[in-house]
């Protein structure tokens, strides 16, 4: 029989999170990516959003920003 006095305990700090679920497994980005809408270079791990930074200020390597701008734009 359940006990009604016990107190629940609560998962604050689980891995659910509502605002952006999380992608399916064979969808899931991993790495750098150029995003076309904001002009931003977001890195994901695991299909969530992890860093982001300003294209025009970014000091990465030249080459580097040109082959991502144009080969991982999403």
């Amino acid at each position: 029989m359940k006990d009604e006095r016990k107190p629940e305990q609560l998962d604050l700090f689980g891995d659910a999170d509502l605002d952006n679920p999380p992608a399916p497994a064979g969808e899931r980005l991993n790495g750098v990516y150029y995003e076309q809408a904001t002009g931003l270079f977001v890195s994901y791990v695991l299909g969530r959003r992890h860093y982001e930074w300003p294209a025009k200020g970014c000091t990465f390597d030249k080459e580097w920003r040109e082959k991502t701008i144009r080969e991982r734009s999403i």
